[in-house]
């Protein structure tokens, strides 16, 4: 993983008022923890473009006014419209003790579902992992080769060695879903179907029709017949 270095100074007062005037200055109001204390500091806003935005982790290289230490952006609080940085801490670390971070998604290969017209969808942008500094990657490549319409790459799919996954392992990090125009000319095709079907069935129906209608018409016939019978006895009688 890359490192990059942050310089910074000490705050000689804390509070609201004096952050602001920092975030005035053009400097962000920082504090670095671990190492049984506290060191509030600030650092230039133009310092954190290259571990904040960015889509791949990144080690901090502090400087403090001389002192110097290896670290990792903990967590950064933004202007939630202007997206300025407002605040940052940093969490020392050390090559013999396991940490925390976020480390970036980067979604690899051609799924199958999108060349049928699907639309392939990152859940998670970053996943949270646990190791040692050394085994720290810079971001976790994910397969989607193998993904059809609602199939899914979850957390527990991803194996990296030395490589602890925080985050739930039934969790999505990808899936390829249907467009909502495929899915309405899916439904249109089914009833289209089934329209068709019921059509076809109505003529064969009526055509079974003329028959009963034939034997109906047959039993009248038989009774006329019978009752003609009398008037040729009458006839010889007279």
């Amino acid at each position: 993983m890359k490192t990059v270095e942050i310089i910074g100074y000490r705050r000689a007062n804390l509070g609201k008022t004096d952050a602001e005037n920092i975030r005035q200055s053009g400097n962000v109001p920082c504090v670095l923890y671990g190492g049984g204390e506290q060191i509030h500091f600030m650092s230039p806003v133009i310092l954190f473009r290259d571990i904040v935005y960015t889509n791949e982790a990144h080690f901090v290289h502090l400087n403090i006014e001389g002192e110097e230490c290896q670290a990792i952006l903990q967590e950064a609080q933004f202007h939630p419209v202007s997206e300025i940085i407002l605040h940052a801490d940093f969490l020392r670390i050390s090559e013999d003790r396991k940490i925390k971070m976020d480390i970036p998604t980067r979604l690899v290969g051609q799924a199958p579902g999108v060349s049928k017209g699907g639309t392939l969808v990152r859940k998670k942008a970053s996943l949270k992992v646990m190791a040692f500094p050394k085994d720290m990657p810079d971001h976790i490549d994910v397969d989607c080769s193998t993904l059809d319409f609602h199939h899914a790459v979850k957390v527990g799919d991803i194996k990296i060695e030395n490589l602890l996954f925080v985050d739930p392992h039934q969790s999505s990090i990808a899936v390829v879903e249907v467009p909502r125009a495929a899915k309405m000319a899916a439904e249109d095709a089914a009833k289209a179907a089934e329209t068709a079907t019921a059509a076809a069935a109505i003529p064969a129906a009526e055509g079974a029709a003329p028959a009963a209608g034939a034997a109906g018409a047959a039993a009248p016939a038989a009774d006329a017949k019978k009752g003609e019978a009398p008037k040729k006895d009458e006839g010889k009688k007279k």
